[in-house]
């Protein structure tokens, strides 16, 4: 850590998750934005989750230990519009290069400014000379713009969560350009992966900000610089590895596994979102047991997919689409004593949840698109290394820049992820071992804390 790390850290997301009691533990991504808040001191600034008819909300400041919790309530319109709107109907597809699912109007995209203008004011009247931010993910690209307007010249950086798209799908957004700009009031810009940078680079190549890239990861501007490099996202191993050996002898745990009955579990744990590829994943598995008759009766997959933006019309398509896959795969293979595909349109609390991927013999992470995909880190990590089952990745997920040892298998290609699966479900113990401790040396050196610590790091450099 720099000299400068006494200075307070101030963190910004859409959502900010508080602690229902002091020392409740968090999961996912809150782990990581707790450790550095709790090294830095400082506040995690964002929605309360609570909508209002009013146009304006006062700040609410909770303290937990060294933590001040910083939230507003939204505008129930200016919310549907912003988030829904314009955040997941126009930059969401775009991200993940599917734009047959994107949807412009100028009225999202107006509350979109509007939203991230109301962050900036109400977070400027919170921050005081030495503080530093760090905002995430592609809601809040304007705040860094936002907040220079209102006066702060604070270091302020950047991290995206999504893949980045290059310039050819970028510019399918009307008023691209305004994003491009507001990314380059960052300090920092962090990306998942080298491919999302490359892409990011690609649109510096247009007319639109006076950019120049002198080195690897450093773009001269006028008036200043911006860092643009990869920071890959982590788990905390520790925690994983403590709960899904806790878990094995927990009731849900032994009770899933009795119910197999000695079959061999593919898992699959995704949110319900197109980008998942969850429609191709259940076609491909029954491309597998057609093209392997014995698999028939000896596997089971288990696919966990919480709802997720419910009334939405294309999430709700997709849930539809998955029950009738599901149904119609159970109808044509199923026997008195297997069904094929179990299907949980609900959440598994998160110890659970690790002492299933524990017992699963093949995990399976097929998205179309991802930036990074907790799941199959989380998923090789929960595993006993004495006999580890196998990660079925897909060659667009980030993860696969890292977990090169996993299968790597194309999404859109039934009879590649068929075959992946089945020299899984067949590779001998040795080399499941060894593609299980190449991907854990990796997975080790960039755990969570490595990545959040590299990423304040950097922003700490820039004061």
């Amino acid at each position: 850590m720099t000299e400068s790390s006494d200075r307070r850290l101030i963190i910004v997301s859409n959502r900010v998750a508080m602690p229902k009691k002091k020392g409740a533990a968090a999961g996912g991504l809150a782990v990581g934005i707790l450790a550095a808040l709790k090294d830095q001191g400082g506040m995690w600034f964002g929605w309360s989750g609570k909508l209002t008819e009013k146009s304006d909300s006062d700040v609410q400041v909770v303290r937990r230990d060294n933590i001040d919790y910083a939230t507003i309530s939204l505008n129930e319109s200016d919310f549907e519009h912003y988030y829904n709107g314009y955040s997941n109907r126009v930059l969401w597809p775009v991200c993940h290069y599917l734009l047959d699912f994107l949807r412009y109007k100028t009225e999202d995209f107006d509350a979109y400014r509007r939203v991230n203008s109301l962050f900036a004011r109400k977070l400027a009247s919170l921050m005081q000379p030495d503080d530093v931010v760090w905002v995430h993910d592609y809601h809040l690209i304007p705040l860094a713009a936002e907040l220079r307007s209102a006066g702060i010249d604070n270091p302020i950086g950047f991290f995206l969560h999504v893949p980045f798209p290059a310039i050819e799908a970028l510019r399918a957004v009307p008023g691209y350009e305004y994003l491009l700009r507001s990314l380059c009031a960052y300090d920092v810009l962090g990306f998942h992966t080298e491919r999302d940078l490359r892409a990011f680079k690609t649109c510096l190549d247009e007319p639109i900000v006076d950019a120049k890239i002198v080195s690897n990861n450093v773009i001269e501007l006028a008036g200043g610089r911006l860092i643009a490099d990869v920071y890959p996202i982590g788990v905390d191993v520790g925690e994983i590895r403590a709960l899904s050996s806790e878990a094995n002898n927990t009731k849900p745990v032994r009770k899933m596994v009795r119910s197999l009955d000695e079959r061999d579990l593919i898992i699959g744990v995704d949110r319900l979102d197109y980008s998942k590829g969850l429609h191709q994943r259940f076609l491909s598995y029954e491309r597998l047991l057609e093209k392997y008759p014995n698999t028939q009766n000896n596997v089971t997959l288990m696919q966990i997919a919480p709802p997720t933006r419910v009334g939405v019309r294309a999430y709700d398509e997709i849930r539809g689409e998955l029950e009738q896959d599901s149904g119609r795969i159970n109808g044509r293979f199923a026997s008195s004593d297997w069904v094929p595909i179990r299907y949980l349109n609900k959440g598994i609390s998160r110890k659970p949840l690790m002492g299933f991927f524990r017992n699963a013999n093949v995990g399976l992470v097929t998205p179309v698109r991802d930036g990074m995909n907790l799941v199959a880190k989380e998923y090789v990590v929960a595993q006993d290394p004495d006999d580890p089952g196998v990660l079925v990745l897909s060659s667009l997920a980030g993860a696969a820049c890292e977990l090169t040892d996993a299968v790597i298998v194309n999404p859109y290609d039934r009879d590649c992820v068929a075959d992946g699966i089945a020299t899984a479900i067949t590779m001998p113990l040795h080399e499941r071992r060894e593609r299980h401790a190449a991907m854990m040396s990796i997975l080790k050196k960039n755990d969570i804390t490595a990545w959040r610590t590299r990423f304040v790091d950097a922003l700490l450099d820039q004061s």
